[in-house]
């Protein structure tokens, strides 16, 4: 068993090579040990050069609703009433400290994945073209 750090991707797809011939033996065992403290090596480089961004908090809610099966129905009462739970939703109302507890609470949603501010939507790229009013002309009566 020679294990080195993992310092280059060279490094990294040589481990992942052997963590993958070492997969499934039986702890306490050589072979077992050896897995361990390549998946542990292997996790660490990917933690440093593969970092995974937290997602938008309304994402995680979403994902989570549809994870358990429910929609958004399922937040009126955690987060407050249908009107507020559709502010939050479509990105009109930050969430409250107080909802970001109960969420995760009640839905299991990681704390940090909450606390974050919402992305922003882009942009309309094109401007909605401005109407103009036609006020109708004032017609004037001759008589004759």
């Amino acid at each position: 068993m020679e294990i080195r750090p993992i310092r280059n991707e060279a490094d990294y797809e040589t481990a992942l090579r052997r963590i993958e011939t070492l997969w499934g033996a039986a702890l306490g065992t050589s072979a077992g040990d050896e897995l361990e403290v390549l998946t542990i090596l292997a996790e660490t480089y990917e933690r440093e050069h593969y970092r995974i961004d937290q997602p938008d908090p309304i994402a995680a809610i979403k994902f989570r609703l549809e994870q358990t099966g429910q929609d958004m129905h399922a937040l009126i009462g955690v987060i407050g009433q249908r009107t507020r739970v559709y502010e939050v939703m479509r990105g009109a109302r930050p969430l409250s400290l107080n909802m970001i507890r109960k969420l995760h609470r009640n839905l299991k949603i990681p704390a940090e994945a909450l606390i974050q501010p919402a992305r922003k939507k882009a942009a309309a790229t094109r401007q909605p073209a401005r109407v103009r009013r036609i006020r109708p002309r004032k017609v004037s009566r001759r008589s004759a």
